[in-house]
């Protein structure tokens, strides 16, 4: 049976930053667990795979949400990778870290040391900035590249232009003085392809003798005996293993992940792991309560005209039968496109231009109405998404054969003031399109249709298509209230002496963007408390 100083479940966004800070030490063994394989299938590659990605069964868990009740009872898929790389394997790759505000909530609400004046430091640790930007708020030195987009299409120039229509200036940069506005998105790639966790913080380092990364591994359980882990109960391409721990184990599985492991561990509600046979170990009721995320609409125009990405048949030739060629020589076309090129930030009656509640994620390209992965044909596409829902859902456990099964319920809609800010916020994406900015593409609105202009009808609208953004947060949250499951200062889980928990789960309240570089922050300032001995 092997045995390792620190065990981290999870090499996604959080698990390959403390694996490489933990294992700069060459007298410390660490081993680094992948449910997934391995992240070289050129889906995770080539930035437009990411289409492809998603649902594919080796790369994305693609667990099936419970009927969400204020969404008309409908089944979504939560997509989180599978793969060493984890969600930065699948993910659009773009690069926000959030508002400064919700860093300041995180201190208000308990969490000392977790400011934006504390985090601003951590994030620049791991930038490596390529676009030129204020080395106030960036660095160049870290590991973590942010570049531009190789290849940006015009109609994404168009909807940038579009914003003074409504007030919104072109912003440059989302992540220095001013989140508010619109602009092309940074995006973490190199010469044209996706740069993931793996490959940004792992690969370089993978020779260190004492570093051990195991791919195919889904752990089971935590064994636990007091306030102690002991080992991990684990299967392995199928097989049952175990690891023991000299040290620490470190949950860096994701925010459905982590809590399906704690509480196959015995660590949650005492009354709820009575229900599905788990012997309680420690009474944290907080584990996999508290799930946020962003419910996301979207607003598609079918254009005639070919400017946008899509296929067709003026196109089939120029664009479509050459564009791997332009890829593979020129490191150019749509292939090196994250299809999300251009968005943005903006405010509802509920925001302010300081803290905008509202981001968008503008395509150009003609999204199907009808659920469908394909359609043929031009135009382009506006996702709109609430940040900082009052929605709250959960992850538990059922029992499935000798397993556990996971239960996302992300519990959508409950709060009716989320009903009434999307429905705003789809508003303010209609009223950017409606600018004359698109008059040379505009053609017909698909979806939601004109015909859907009330209040009532938009929110009946939502209810039937609307899905999530791909940014669960919150179910092993820090703080100092009763249902904090770690602690803000160690990020140590209640009652444990060497079970830590450090990945998007902790997120007390969901940040305002995209989660991936947050997580890398967390990850970079927990494998700072734990190599401070904390």
């Amino acid at each position: 049976m092997s045995s390792f100083d620190y065990i981290i479940i999870g090499a996604g966004s959080a698990g390959c930053v403390l694996a490489n800070r933990l294992s700069a030490n060459p007298k410390t063994t660490v081993c680094l667990i992948e449910g997934g394989g391995s992240d070289k299938s050129p889906l995770v590659q080539i930035p437009a795979g990411l289409s492809f990605a998603y649902g594919h069964k080796k790369l994305d868990y693609a667990y099936k949400g419970a009927p969400q009740k204020k969404l008309n009872n409908r089944v979504i898929t939560v997509n989180r990778g599978r793969c060493l790389g984890g969600s930065s394997s699948i993910n659009g790759m773009i690069y926000i870290r959030g508002n400064k505000k919700d860093y300041d909530n995180w201190k208000a609400l308990g969490c000392d040391g977790w400011s934006y004046n504390d985090v601003l430091p951590i994030f620049k640790k791991l930038e490596k900035d390529q676009t030129g930007a204020d080395p106030k708020y960036h660095s160049t030195s870290g590991e973590w590249p942010v570049v531009m987009p190789q290849d940006v299409n015009k109609t994404a120039m168009r909807f940038i232009e579009a914003g003074s229509h409504i007030g919104l200036p072109n912003n440059p940069d989302f992540n220095d003085e001013s989140q508010l506005g619109l602009g092309i998105y940074k995006v973490n790639q190199d010469k044209g392809a996706r740069v993931n966790s793996y490959k940004a913080f792992i690969a370089p380092i993978s020779s260190r003798a004492n570093l051990t990364i195991m791919t195919n591994s889904r752990v089971q359980s935590i064994e636990i005996e007091g306030d102690s882990a002991q080992s991990i109960k684990l299967q392995v391409n199928g097989i049952d293993n175990q690891l023991l721990c000299n040290k620490e184990v470190v949950l860096s599985a994701g925010a459905i992940e982590s809590p399906r492991i704690l509480l196959s561990s015995g660590v949650g509600d005492r009354e709820e792991l009575k229900k599905v046979g788990v012997t309680c170990k420690h009474n944290v009721p907080g584990v996999g309560e508290n799930l946020q995320d962003h419910l996301d609409t979207m607003v598609t125009v079918r254009s005639k005209k070919t400017e946008s990405i899509g296929v067709s048949w003026k196109t089939l030739f120029p664009q479509v039968v050459t564009s791997p060629f332009n890829y593979l020589f020129r490191r150019m076309g749509w292939w090196t496109s994250n299809f999300v090129e251009a968005g943005g930030f903006a405010y509802t009656k509920l925001g302010s231009p300081e803290y905008p509640d509202v981001q968008f994620h503008f395509t150009p390209i003609y999204r199907s109405h009808r659920g469908r992965r394909f359609e043929f044909g031009h135009g382009y596409s506006l996702f709109t998404c609430l940040l900082r829902p009052h929605s709250k859902g959960s992850v538990k456990i059922k029992k499935d054969g000798d397993k556990h099964k996971v239960i996302v319920d992300h519990n959508f809609l409950s709060d009716s003031r989320d009903e009434k800010s999307i429905v705003e916020a789809i508003k303010k994406a209609r009223d950017i399109l409606s600018s004359k900015e698109f008059d040379v593409v505009r053609g017909e609105e698909i979806a939601p249709g004109n015909s859907i202009q009330s209040d009532e009808d938009l929110l009946a609208y939502i209810r039937k298509t609307a899905v999530t953004v791909y940014h669960p947060v919150g179910t092993c949250k820090m703080g100092v209230d009763d249902m904090s499951v770690v602690s803000p200062d160690n990020l140590k889980v209640k009652g444990m002496r060497n079970l830590r928990v450090i990945d998007a789960s902790i997120m007390p309240s969901i940040i305002s963007g995209n989660t991936s570089a947050p997580t890398m922050m967390i990850a970079e300032r927990g494998a700072r408390i734990i190599l401070e001995n904390k």
